[in-house]
């Protein structure tokens, strides 16, 4: 009987059909005349059950001595199972080996952040980047689905600038045929052109960033969408970015449950994330860092978390004398990952433990006219469960084509949206100065070499209007969304200070 080739995410359609799935092998369990294949093909994860005959012994044995990401194609036929993952299971009547794989290096033990990053184009096949894979992916069509069903028009804007548009302390210099250009940190300022061209637009592409940090939430090449609109005021900027953010959550909670499963996400968490998000001024950010609120809030962290150390580093204990009486491999094995995994952790409680003191000096002595820092972010977006717009920032520390509020020239007319859970800065937008004065002053207090910016200035000369946007990070947002703690799983190929290859 032949085999109608499906993929694992099509089983449930032909229950009771023989089928084959073309995939390789995750991994694979022997119990005597009976193996347990675990197959995995690009669109989920499926039991393969294949039993010793007469008929096949030779096969068995194959199929047996295959290694861990060999290529398979298993034919058989399609049974409900609500025990196998993914609630179905086939049972393989022939096996077609592929390519046979030997000594493949991200055995299911664990390994650590350098070697897997380093085997980087093989780790994307583990269930976890997977997962994530396939969450970025529904949080780039929703910024799609949203800008396109939106009225807004996508302009592609150029990687080589010859002007900084966010600092050039953090420009990426290239010699460009004997000019010194940088790779653009933001495709804005171009984008404002188009703006009063198509009234909205967005761009959607790479950007670059020489800032020499090695935090969680850094890489120096990302992705990020940036809308812009003309004819608009602070408060529609507010609405947009504020339903625009809440889409992208209800599409990854719509279309995204099993691999938010596998992540062990917090999907209640996830269902918070609807409008109207809290807002706070800069100012009233700064009094909330100075309140006992946030001193009390700290203190319970620190009393918590030590707590939680405190019971980590008991329960590996416990775990290293189950492991030193555990007669099967495989239970060493588990719980060797299980060790691994908790140290890691307890690793980054103790960071969390010795920070949360330093973190609160800095909140307590925070001055009104410093931009806020990570840590100040992390504190405030921690004191609500949705996210929250702090908005209305002093102008020094802000870029310069920011508009200055009209109420008070101190600070401009821009907000940040912080997401909760510690995850800080995932939008950074404003309204425009639209004053060719005002914004050729902008560009000397700056220092800037006005000719640079002469095209910009231009926008203001011939029919400037009110105008403002935002850009979105999108390896944040995904960090947000997965609920994992660092960038660089949230890109096939990160590229940080010191890490290029592969």
């Amino acid at each position: 009987m032949e085999a109608k080739r499906i993929k694992i995410c099509e089983m449930k359609d032909v229950v009771g059909q023989r089928a084959e799935v073309a995939g390789w092998l995750y991994h694979a369990r022997a119990g005597g005349k009976v193996q347990f294949l675990m197959v995995r093909d690009g669109t989920g994860l499926a039991q393969a059950i294949f039993e010793k005959t007469e008929s096949n012994e030779e096969l068995f044995k194959d199929v047996k001595h295959l290694g861990q990401e060999s290529s398979l194609i298993i034919r058989g036929e399609v049974r409900e199972d609500e025990r196998s993952v993914g609630g179905y299971e086939m049972a393989v009547d022939d096996v077609e080996i592929v390519h046979k794989t030997e000594g493949y290096p991200i055995t299911p033990k664990s390994h650590g952040s350098d070697f897997l990053l380093r085997h980087r184009h093989l780790h994307l096949r583990s269930q976890r980047q997977w997962a994530i894979a396939r969450i970025r992916h529904t949080v780039i069509d929703a910024i799609r689905t949203y800008f396109n069903s939106n009225g807004f028009t996508l302009v592609d804007t150029p990687i080589f600038s010859p002007a900084a548009g966010e600092g050039e302390q953090n420009l990426f210099q290239v010699d460009y045929f004997g000019e010194e250009i940088g790779l653009a940190q933001t495709g804005q300022l171009y984008l404002e052109s188009a703006a009063l061209s198509l009234g909205k637009v967005y761009c959607f592409g790479p950007t670059f960033r020489a800032e020499k940090s090695k935090t969680r939430r850094h890489l120096t090449e990302f992705w990020m969408v940036e809308p812009e609109m003309a004819y608009i005021d602070f408060e529609e900027l507010l609405h947009v970015a504020e339903t625009f953010v809440t889409s992208i959550a209800q599409a990854v909670l719509h279309d995204r449950k099993v691999e938010l499963e596998i992540l062990q996400r917090d999907v209640a968490a996830l269902e918070k994330i609807q409008g109207p998000f809290e807002r706070l001024s800069y100012s009233d950010a700064v009094d909330l860092l100075h309140s006992d609120k946030v001193k009390d809030y700290l203190g319970n962290q620190l009393e918590s978390k030590t707590q939680e150390s405190h019971d980590l580093e008991n329960q590996i204990k416990q775990w290293e004398e189950e492991k030193e009486t555990a007669k099967k491999q495989w239970q060493k094995d588990k719980l060797d990952n299980q060790i691994a995994e908790a140290r890691e952790q307890l690793g980054e409680l103790r960071e969390q433990i010795e920070n949360i003191p330093k973190h609160l000096e800095l909140a307590q002595n925070f001055q009104w006219g410093k931009d806020l820092g990570g840590s100040d972010e992390t504190i405030i977006a921690s004191m609500f469960d949705k996210p929250v717009f702090v908005h209305r920032y002093p102008k020094e520390v802000k870029a310069f084509y920011m508009k200055p509020d009209p109420d008070d020239p101190r600070v401009v007319l821009n907000v940040d949206c912080l997401a909760p859970e510690g995850y800080g800065e995932i939008i950074g937008g404003s309204m425009r100065e639209e004053n060719y004065d005002a914004l050729l002053g902008r560009v000397n207090d700056h220092n800037y070499n006005v000719e640079d910016y002469q095209w910009y200035l231009d926008l203001r000369k011939y029919g400037s209007v009110p105008h403002g946007g935002f850009g979105l990070g999108v390896e944040r947002t995904v960090a947000w969304m997965c609920g994992i703690k660092h960038v660089r799983e949230t890109i096939a190929y990160p590229r940080m200070m010191g890490k290029i290859y592969p």
